[in-house]
């Protein structure tokens, strides 16, 4: 057998390894030399999907060998204590299947900080490991710091990493920031936190996690649009009709009661995912899919959006009460443990946008969200114009509905089209059929999990999925006129668990001749 070699003198026969190369981009994308920090790693958020997703990424091999994670808190853990908390992470929440040389690999490069957000100590510790893990772990000084806590502690923990000399990158050497939502509580609020934040890392070096943004079929949605012709020419007002984005939970607070008061569905779903959402339906054809190019289109998109008025018709918001979910009976909010029965945060929150664009002109954008509703779901539906000319007679279409394309985003994830067809039989009657695409049917791939997509994104600098500055700031501005409102208007209504929400939401479609789906 003849031994592969290369001669370093001869180009042509220099070899790179094609799982590095960056133009390939059918290829697997692998980390370069690199680690992370988690601040808030004993956090729920870590222990359910941040460790796990870690794991998952190293099983199958998209993180380099000496990958290493530093966790930052104040339990008085060891090495080894450390490394049992994520193990029982990765046992309970890890995608993949486990395997013993893949966690001890990974473990060899886990270490723990104990400290408070504002402890100068603390960091001169946390630099001093990191130092020493660049030497020993070939981290290459690159490091991504994973800040899974609360907005409160964002100017404390960006002041110690200047402060300790662990912010600033080098031709070198990268560092970089992991912000988790929320991004503050209004538009003002959003801007300091981008100013304390941008004061210590270039707005490049910033990733702030919208993990909706990491699920394969939002991603499909570029898929479905731009690369196929069926589409794109009657994406617009001159055949859509209006368009729904829906999420809906089913489950109560949970336990977060603490959290949410406050919060609302408004500010803890409207203003990321499901605006989000809608930049990337109504965006158009990016240049190429670069961020760069990407966030521009949904910036255009975003500065064109606005609530349409007034809103005591085109908003609605309530509060779950008593009532069947299923076939259990679970207890209306006021009720639950932790939750101000005089609070006004809404459970359940719509609203109408428009944009003022030439594609979307005079099409109304429906959003709502809410807990306690019928079932667990995500979804965007496009609905479609009556037919201008139907040549049938008086009853033979009374069965079929608008033509719609839905895109599910969770669970069931896949794209519906809903049409007319005729029934079998000897008279000509028309009723709606579903065409029914489903990613776990059509793929034996099965789908990563959001935040493993994200941490590696943040690993490579690859920042598509990752909303700006300008766009987080952008979405309060769109969202701020409609929660203004509401704190001026008292109570949010009231709506019995398992059903779809308050009376108001659907008025708020029915004034205009619409209904919400059923999904």
């Amino acid at each position: 057998m003849s031994e592969l070699h290369t001669d370093s003198d001869s180009p042509e026969n220099n070899w790179v390894n094609p799982l590095r190369d960056p133009h390939d981009k059918r290829l697997p994308r692998i980390a370069g030399p690199s680690g992370m920090v988690i601040f808030g790693v004993t956090g729920d958020l870590a222990r359910r999907k941040l460790l796990p997703a870690v794991y998952d990424l190293a099983n199958r091999g998209l993180l380099p060998a000496g990958f290493t994670l530093i966790g930052y808190g104040r339990r008085e853990w060891n090495k080894e204590e450390f490394e049992n908390y994520v193990l029982e992470a990765v046992h309970a929440g890890a995608r993949t299947k486990f395997r013993d040389h893949v966690w001890e690999r990974l473990a060899e490069g886990m270490h723990f900080v104990r400290g408070n957000f504002d402890d100068d100590a603390a960091f001169d510790t946390l630099a001093d490991t990191l130092a020493e893990m660049n030497a020993t772990r070939g981290t290459g000084g690159n490091w991504a710091y994973y800040l899974s806590v609360p907005p409160d502690y964002f100017a404390d923990v960006c002041h110690q990493l200047q402060r300790s000399g662990l912010a600033e990158s080098r031709d070198d050497a990268w560092r970089r920031v992991i912000i988790e939502k929320p991004f503050g509580h209004d538009q003002s609020s959003a801007k300091k936190l981008n100013e304390i934040v941008n004061a210590v890392f270039p707005e490049k070096s910033v990733f702030r996690i919208d993990h909706y943004l990491g699920k394969e079929t939002v991603q499909n949605i570029m898929a479905l649009r731009f690369a196929n012709q069926l589409f794109d020419p009657m994406w617009s007002a001159h055949y859509v009709d209006h368009v729904q984005i829906t999420m809906a939970e089913d489950i109560g607070l949970g336990g977060r009661a603490g959290y949410y008061d406050g919060i609302g569905a408004a500010r803890d779903v409207i203003q990321n995912h499901l605006i989000q959402l809608l930049a990337l339906v109504a965006m158009e054809e990016p240049v190429s899919f670069s961020p760069t190019e990407l966030q521009a289109e949904k910036i255009k998109v975003l500065r064109a959006t606005k609530p349409v008025y007034p809103l005591a018709k085109t908003t609605a918001r309530g509060q779950y009460t008593a009532g069947w979910q299923g076939s259990t009976w679970v207890p209306g909010l006021r009720d639950e443990e932790g939750f101000d029965p005089k609070s006004t945060t809404e459970t359940f929150a719509a609203c109408t946008l428009e944009i003022s664009s030439r594609r979307w002109a005079g099409v109304p954008f429906y959003l709502r969200t809410g807990k306690r509703l019928g079932r667990r779901v995500t979804e965007i539906a496009l609905v479609f114009k009556e037919a201008p000319h139907q040549p049938f007679a008086e009853g033979m279409t009374s069965a079929m509905g608008n033509n719609a394309v839905v895109i599910r985003v969770q669970p069931d994830e896949g794209v519906l089209m809903r049409f007319g067809s005729k029934v079998p039989g000897s008279t000509m009657e028309v009723r709606d059929v579903n065409m029914d695409f489903s990613y776990s049917e059509a793929f034996t791939e099965e789908s990563p999990e959001a935040y493993e997509r994200l941490i590696l994104d943040a690993l490579l600098d690859e920042s598509s999925l990752f909303p700006t500055n300008e766009e987080v700031e952008l979405s309060w501005e769109i969202l701020d006129p409609v929660l203004n409102y509401w704190e001026e208007h008292g109570l949010p209504d009231e709506y019995a668990a398992g059903t779809w929400g308050p009376e108001s939401a659907e008025k708020m479609v029915e004034r205009t001749g619409r209904h919400w789906r059923r999904p």
